[in-house]
C-alpha cells in the first residue's frame, strides 16, 4: 500500500481545534482535552512571549501537532518549553521527526540554549520517552502525582482538625463565597506569588502579570470556585493579601476528575493545620456535590506536602518527568 504523504503547516484556528483535541486525547487518554479548552488556553498565552505551532496533515486530516515557546512560569529568554503529539495511528511515518526538526530549528534561530518537555512513566508515553531520549533529552526533575476518591476517604475523621483551625480564628471560605470582596482576585494573585516562592520546584519562578494569571487560573473554565477554599483571618489587613492567609484550588478535567492547583499557607501561619484543613474543606465540598477523584502533584523534594497528602489518604500515581535538552548538545510530548 502506498503511504499517504503528509505536510506541515501552521494551525488554522478555530477549525483545527477539534482535530488537535482528538490527537492530544488519543496520545494521553488519562488527560483528555476539548476544543474549547484549547481555544481558551491559546487566549491565555502571554502575547509578549514567543510561541509557535505546527500541525501535520495527512490525507486531509490533522494527525499531529506541536508547539514550542517561552516558559512563562520560569522565563528566561534562552529557555523554551515544547511538546508534540502524533496520533497513535499515524506513528512510524516520520511525522514526529519532521515536526521536531521544524520546531527546534525555529528556536535555534532565536538562540535557544535549553528546551524542556514533560512526559510520564505511564506505558502509553513509552514511545515519547524513547523519542526524546534518542535526541539527547535527559530527565532533570520528577513530579509525583497522587490520587484520592472522596468515596474512599473517611471525611468525618477530620472534624477535630477543622475545629482546631476555627479555634485559631481562621475561617475557610470558598472562592465563590468571596465574590463580594472587590479585592479578592488581586489578593489571591499576591498570595499565590508569595506562596510559590517556597515551593521546591527546581526553577527560578517568573511572576505572571495579573491579567495573565487570571486568564490561566480563576477564569479558566476548569476552575471550580465553589470547591476552592481560602483561609481567612478576619481582622488581619496585610497590605497585599488582606485577611487571606492560605488557599487551595480545584480544577475539573473534562474526564470528570479534579486537580489540585495550589495549596499553601503564608509562613506566619504554617504548622497549624491550615493547609490540611483547606484540602479537607475541598474534599468535603466535592463529596457533598456528588463526589469524585482528586489528583494532586508534588515535586520530589516537597516531602512535607507528600506526607500530608499520604496522611489524608492520597495514594501515589504516575511520576511526571521533566526532560531537558541542553543546546549546543543537539520537543516532544510524543512521537
Amino acid at each position: 500500500m502506498t503511504e499517504l504523504p503528509f505536510t506541515l503547516r501552521p494551525p488554522r484556528k478555530p477549525q483545527d481545534y477539534p482535530a488537535l483535541a482528538r490527537v492530544r486525547s488519543a496520545f494521553d487518554p488519562e488527560w483528555p482535552v476539548t476544543p474549547e479548552l484549547l481555544r481558551v488556553w491559546d487566549g491565555a498565552l502571554d502575547p509578549g512571549l514567543f510561541h509557535t505551532e505546527l500541525v501535520a496533515e495527512r490525507g486531509g486530516e490533522v494527525v499531529a501537532g506541536g508547539q514550542i515557546g517561552h516558559d512563562d512560569f520560569a522565563f528566561e529568554e534562552w529557555r523554551y518549553w515544547g511538546g508534540l503529539t502524533v496520533h497513535p495511528d499515524a506513528r512510524g511515518r516520520g511525522i514526529g521527526s519532521a515536526l521536531y526538526t521544524a520546531l527546534l530549528e525555529r528556536v535555534r534561530e532565536r538562540g535557544a540554549r535549553e528546551v524542556r518537555t514533560m512526559l510520564t512513566d505511564q506505558p502509553w508515553h513509552a514511545a515519547g520517552r524513547a523519542f526524546v531520549e534518542r535526541r539527547g533529552f535527559r530527565v532533570a526533575w520528577e513530579r509525583y502525582e497522587s490520587r484520592l476518591h472522596t468515596a474512599d476517604a473517611d471525611l468525618g475523621a477530620f472534624g477535630g482538625l477543622l475545629e482546631g483551625v476555627a479555634a485559631q480564628g481562621v475561617e475557610l471560605r470558598s472562592v465563590a463565597d468571596l465574590a463580594a470582596d472587590s479585592q479578592r482576585d488581586r489578593r489571591l494573585w499576591e498570595l499565590d506569588w508569595r506562596l510559590f516562592q517556597d515551593v521546591p520546584m527546581g526553577n527560578t519562578l517568573t511572576r505572571r502579570p495579573l491579567e495573565m494569571w487570571l486568564r490561566q487560573e480563576l477564569d479558566d473554565p476548569t476552575f471550580a470556585p465553589e470547591l476552592s477554599f481560602v483561609a481567612v483571618r478576619p481582622g488581619l489587613d496585610d497590605p497585599l493579601t488582606g485577611p487571606y492567609v492560605g488557599y487551595s484550588t480545584l480544577m475539573r478535567n473534562p474526564a470528570g476528575f479534579y486537580v489540585i492547583g495550589m495549596t499553601g499557607v503564608r509562613r506566619g501561619d504554617r504548622g497549624r493545620g491550615i493547609a490540611r484543613a483547606l484540602k479537607v474543606a475541598a474534599m468535603r465540598a466535592l463529596a457533598g456535590a456528588g463526589g469524585g477523584e482528586i489528583r494532586t502533584f508534588n515535586d520530589k523534594p516537597n516531602a512535607a506536602m507528600l506526607e500530608m497528602n499520604r496522611a489524608l489518604g492520597f495514594r501515589r500515581g504516575p511520576t511526571h518527568l521533566r526532560y531537558e535538552l541542553h543546546l549546543g548538545a543537539d520537543l516532544g510530548e510524543g512521537a
